[in-house]
């Protein structure tokens, strides 16, 4: 069996987590981008979005997660019951997630379907594979918002594509792997081609933002459709 190591450091995050919403059964969050979702095993990757939140919400816990680099919208579940019937819903896959990226390049389409296979190799840690035998079904869905070129510092053009991505199913690294699959790599992406094309050498951060989040309340049975504007 492979022992899989992980020698990521998280660099310090002085970024605040927005708290958007919140009553006695969930809170609704901003992440930041550059903070862990959950503490890692590492003593030096402590600080995390549930590390810092269980300081203010004693016994809350996480419903999902959002990739290190990813910023925006997650909802955190107060009690386990809470998290239970929410977990439910993201399972049963009622819960709609939408999210704003740049891509390197120009799409060709307007919009489009990704359907591809994601499986996890030890080998490869922390990379994901596309793998029609051994992967688990992954399926997102895109939509070009607008294509454009970014003027770098020394005047070169960086040709960009704003889309907005709705994943079907919840893998691993699925619209990173998903975007690369499609040619068009999210910008600022070390793990997947988004700092391959030139000029995205020195990208910030990876452009990829939750900005919307819909699901039902699991006590008030109400509708939630929580929005946040993308930061890029």
């Amino acid at each position: 069996m492979s022992v899989i190591y992980d020698s990521f450091i998280a660099p310090p995050c002085h970024e605040q987590i927005e708290i958007l919403y919140q009553d006695e059964h969930l809170v609704l969050i901003n992440k930041p981008a550059g903070l862990l979702s959950l503490s890692g095993k590492n003593p030096q990757n402590l600080d995390s979005v549930h590390r810092r939140l269980v300081q203010i919400f004693p016994g809350c816990t996480l419903v999902h997660r959002l990739d290190f680099g990813t910023s925006g919208l997650m909802v955190v579940a107060r009690n386990k019951a809470v998290n239970a019937a929410l977990c439910q819903q993201f399972s049963q896959r009622t819960v709609t997630k939408v999210y704003s990226a740049l891509l390197c390049g120009h799409l060709d389409k307007n919009e489009g379907v990704i359907d591809a296979a994601i499986a996890k190799d030890p080998a490869l840690f922390p990379l994901m594979s596309i793998c029609s035998i051994h992967g688990k079904p992954a399926r997102s869905r895109y939509r070009v918002v607008e294509r454009f070129y970014h003027e770098q510092e020394d005047k070169r053009l960086l040709p960009l594509t704003r889309v907005q991505l709705t994943p079907e199913t919840g893998r691993t690294h699925q619209l990173r792997i998903h975007c690369q699959q499609l040619g068009h790599p999210i910008l600022g992406c070390d793990l997947y081609g988004g700092r391959l094309l030139a000029g995205a050498e020195q990208t910030p951060r990876l452009m990829l933002h939750a900005s919307e989040l819909h699901f039902v309340h699991p006590i008030s049975e109400e509708r939630i459709n929580a929005r946040h504007a993308c930061p890029f």
